[in-house]
């Protein structure tokens, strides 16, 4: 909605961390089967769902309310060739909606004493341009570093890690570290790598270990989790042509390339969000400090009637009248999802559809707000 953007298999407070206890929790052997997972269907949210969407696309919707899931159900096809419906444990690409997670590392490192986000990123990466020598890691969780990404390759360009920061030390910035802001994935590849350079393991390990496992998302992660290929949807372009699986288009073996991964990609099921909502409403993932600053508007982005929009780290800031909307959208040529947390009511909506645009026909971008609050309202009846 910003303009730029159940049962747990293991216990959420934390159990089953390190290595091997991840390993074994993403173990395909040792989680229920996806297909048998059970559904829960809210009326209210059903009757409003079936009068707003239009008749096409696949998706599914999570609403939650007091930290119980309310409504987890799909709609449509995860696969049309297949013929596989999209269920509540149907796995999507979650888009730019990774950043949280990615926010959420550096917080995690910031909790162990590790790192500052006032810290410079010459801390991390070594000699940085003049230019570049004022950019902090609270400027790159803002948008505000000024980081071109104009000047990096697309999605799926063949990038490995220190040519993706090479690229970004040398680009040409858009405006004065900390002085304007400008949505930048690449600023959160670079804050990607700099949690590879500070935990000594790779992104996706460390989401793993640190965050993921410890709140139950077993189904969350780029190639770690065993994916079960009928789990994960196809998605569709404005024509209706299937584009495939998110890891079918080029990525290196340990997950996307450089010129995504941090940004975005991370695949997951609406219930495994469900779960890092829960997981975000007490202090044992992370702390009431690190979660303050994380959801703080620290950057104005803008306004319209009734709204004013900000950005925290690795989340947009909406200030309706009296109230806050913590949320993050994602989108590509093909998918879209929005993720909103209405904390004054504790209430939360995920959604998400494996084919947004249909030319001519839709365009679940367009109907963002009007889906989301309209979900909300119901939920917290």
């Amino acid at each position: 909605m910003v303009a730029v953007a159940t049962v747990s298999v293991i216990s959420a407070c934390g159990e089953g961390g390190g290595k091997g206890g991840v390993d074994a929790a993403l173990k395909r052997d040792d989680r229920p089967d996806a297909a048998t997972m059970p559904e829960r269907t809210d009326p209210a949210v059903q009757s409003f769902l079936d009068a707003t969407l239009p008749k096409g696309p696949g998706g599914t919707v999570v609403a939650a309310r007091n930290g119980e899931l309310v409504h987890c159900k799909g709609f449509g096809l995860a696969d049309r060739e297949k013929r596989i419906p999209a269920r509540c444990d149907t796995a999507y690409d979650i888009m730019s909606m990774t950043k949280q997670f990615t926010a959420a590392g550096i917080m995690k490192l910031e909790m162990a004493g590790k790192l500052r986000v006032t810290d410079p990123i010459s801390k991390f990466v070594g000699p940085v341009p003049a230019d570049k020598r004022g950019i902090t890691l609270h400027h790159l969780l803002t948008h505000t570093g000024g980081l071109n990404d104009e000047e990096s390759g697309d999605d799926y360009t063949p990038v490995s890690r220190d040519k993706m920061l090479d690229v970004a030390l040398k680009s040409k910035l858009r405006s004065a570290p900390g002085t304007e802001f400008s949505y930048s994935n690449l600023g959160y590849s670079v804050l990607a790598a700099i949690i590879e350079k500070v935990a000594g393991v790779g992104y996706e390990r460390f989401l793993a270990e640190q965050l993921l496992v410890p709140s139950g998302m077993t189904r969350t992660g780029y190639v770690l989790p065993q994916w079960d290929r009928d789990q994960v949807a196809v998605e569709y372009d404005e024509h209706g042509k299937p584009q495939g699986k998110p890891y079918e288009h080029p990525w290196a073996a340990d997950g996307p390339y450089w010129f995504l991964r941090g940004n975005g990609g991370l695949l997951s099921t609406p219930r495994d969000m469900f779960r890092w909502h829960r997981a975000l409403e007490d202090d044992k993932v992370l702390s009431a400090t690190a979660k303050r600053k994380m959801f703080k508007p620290h950057v104005a982005v803008g306004e319209r009637p009734g709204y004013k929009f900000y950005y925290g780290y690795g989340w947009g800031v909406i200030r309706a009248g009296n109230r806050y909307i913590i949320e993050h959208d994602g989108g590509n040529d093909w998918s879209f999802g929005e993720f909103a947390r209405f904390p004054g009511h504790r209430t939360m909506v995920f959604w998400i559809s494996n084919h947004a645009f249909r030319k001519g026909k839709w365009n679940l971008d367009e109907q963002n707000m009007e889906l989301t609050l309209g979900i909300e309202k119901r939920t917290r009846r």
